[in-house]
C-alpha cells in the first residue's frame, strides 16, 4: 500500500494531516521561522537555513524574507534564483524552477488542488500538480501561480497576474486571467 507521502508525489489524492506528512510541514516551518526572523546580516545563518530548509536549490539561490513554504524539498531551482519579499511557494508537488529566474515580492505557486464538490472536500484529501518555470524568466510582483502551470523559457509576466494556462517561451504575458500580450524579442 502506497504511503501518503507517494500518494501526494504521484499527483493522487492523499490525506494531507498523515502523521509523517504533518511532521515535515513542522520540520520545515521550524527552518522558515529561523530564517525569517533572522538578521538581515547574517548570511552565514541564513545559507546553512537554506541548505536544510530548500535542500535542491543551485548557487547563487536568494530569498528576502519572509519566504512561506510547505515542505522545501520539493523547491528544486537552477542558478542565480531570487525571490522578493513575502513569497509563498505550496510546494506539495514539485516546482522546478530555471537558472536566472526572478520572482517579484508577493509571488505565490500553487500546486496544490482541493475537490470541487463540496462534500468530498469535507474528506479533507488533496491533490497536487507540479509548476515549471523555465530559464531566465521574470515574475511580476503579486503573480499567482495555479497548479499545473508551465512557464516557457525567457517570458516575462506581469505584474498582479492570475497564471491559469501555461505561458509559452519568450512572451510577455498579463492579467487576470493571464494571457499573451506580445512575443519579445530572443536573443
Amino acid at each position: 500500500m502506497r504511503t501518503e507521502k507517494q500518494k501526494m508525489l504521484s499527483g493522487q489524492w492523499y490525506n494531507p494531516l498523515d502523521k509523517q506528512l504533518s511532521a515535515e510541514r513542522l520540520a520545515a516551518r521550524k527552518l522558515q521561522q529561523q530564517f525569517n526572523h533572522s538578521a538581515p546580516d547574517d548570511e552565514v545563518l541564513r545559507q546553512q537555513l537554506l541548505k536544510q530548509w530548500l535542500p535542491n536549490s543551485g548557487k547563487h539561490f536568494y530569498i528576502e524574507p519572509p519566504f512561506y513554504c510547505d515542505y522545501g524539498y520539493n523547491i528544486n531551482t537552477g542558478n542565480k534564483v531570487f525571490f522578493n519579499f513575502n513569497c509563498v511557494v505550496l510546494d506539495v508537488a514539485p516546482v522546478n524552477i530555471g537558472n536566472n529566474v526572478f520572482f517579484g515580492p508577493a509571488v505565490q505557486i500553487y500546486t496544490v488542488n482541493h475537490p470541487l464538490d463540496a462534500a468530498e472536500r469535507r474528506t479533507l484529501l488533496e491533490q497536487a500538480m507540479p509548476v515549471t518555470i523555465g530559464d531566465d524568466v521574470w515574475i511580476g510582483g503579486a503573480v499567482v501561480i495555479l497548479p499545473g502551470i508551465t512557464i516557457g523559457k525567457g517570458a516575462v509576466v506581469a505584474a498582479g497576474s492570475v497564471v491559469t494556462k501555461d505561458v509559452p517561451a519568450g512572451v510577455l504575458a498579463g492579467g487576470n486571467p493571464c494571457k499573451v500580450l506580445k512575443v519579445l524579442a530572443t536573443d
